[in-house]
């Protein structure tokens, strides 16, 4: 027998890793240890190959496991998988909206991680007001950007690190709520569909949907993969943007729907 051949029963890493990486797209979500004992091999071993799978662009690598690149677009994920997916797309989305904002102008950014590559994006512009719910943008933006920053109030979702709440902002506890309006809202959504722009939660699609009735210029945020899709919360209709910033054109049928609707499509 060939010393070099593997063991009768063995698989080859490269056949465990593609049964690993179907294993993982077929459940969506899977720990560490879950693997390990699925597949009969250490964790060292399962951490080593969803390393591998995550640098191929395969899996999203996770604290404790790992989840499916393609995981369903309507379930909600945390902040630190979402991070990790279409970093290039949501980057090329980033400097096109950023080119559509002027320096000195008042701009509305929401919550989730392609308005944050835009926040970022904004690295060469100044004396910008900029209202958020994205609790991780003044962290992310420099000093040299912006001239006002506020955050609006409300509940926190830790699992978006953002609040839901009203699009208002008070002087005090003691005076009313001041009256705002933007230059532009830049909002990130999570599907596009000829009967409007969705995303998970009501509570977000209530506060996006607010952001965009205050802003004078609508841009929708909005990668190739959410484009065609519907999820749970409508957010308004498409007529309600100026313009859509996207990664690739729309489908024939969804670019011609938008066109309809008075919506520009920008891309790369």
């Amino acid at each position: 027998m060939d010393a070099q051949a593997p063991a009768r029963g063995r698989r080859l890493p490269a056949g465990r890793k593609a049964d690993l990486a179907a294993y993982v797209d077929e459940l969506g979500r899977v720990t560490v240890g879950d693997l390990a004992e699925h597949f009969n091999v250490s964790i060292d071993t399962i951490r080593r190959d969803l390393d591998q799978l995550d640098r191929a662009g395969v899996v999203v690598r996770t604290h404790g496991g790992a989840v499916s690149a393609a995981e369903n677009q309507g379930r909600d994920r945390g902040l630190d998988v979402r991070l990790r997916m279409q970093v290039a797309e949501k980057e090329k989305i980033a400097q096109v909206a950023a080119g559509l904002v002027e320096d000195g102008s008042v701009i509305m950014l929401n919550a989730g991680t392609t308005a944050l590559a835009v926040a970022r994006a904004l690295r060469n512009h100044r004396d910008l007001t900029i209202a958020t719910n994205n609790l991780r943008i003044p962290g992310e933006i420099s000093p040299l950007v912006f001239r006002d920053l506020y955050v609006f109030g409300g509940s926190v979702r830790t699992i978006t690190q953002a609040t839901t709440g009203p699009v208002s902002l008070a002087l005090s506890s003691s005076t009313p709520d001041v009256d705002i309006r933007c230059d532009l809202a830049l909002i990130a959504v999570g599907a596009v569909h000829e009967s409007g722009y969705s995303t998970t939660n009501l509570g977000d699609a209530t506060m996006m949907a607010e952001m965009i009735q205050r802003a004078d210029r609508v841009a929708i945020l909005a990668d190739s993969t959410k484009l065609g899709r519907r999820l749970f919360a409508q957010v308004v209709p498409l007529e309600q943007a100026d313009y859509l910033i996207t990664d690739e054109q729309p489908s024939p049928e969804l670019a011609a729907t938008l066109a309809a609707a008075g919506v520009e499509v920008l891309t790369p």
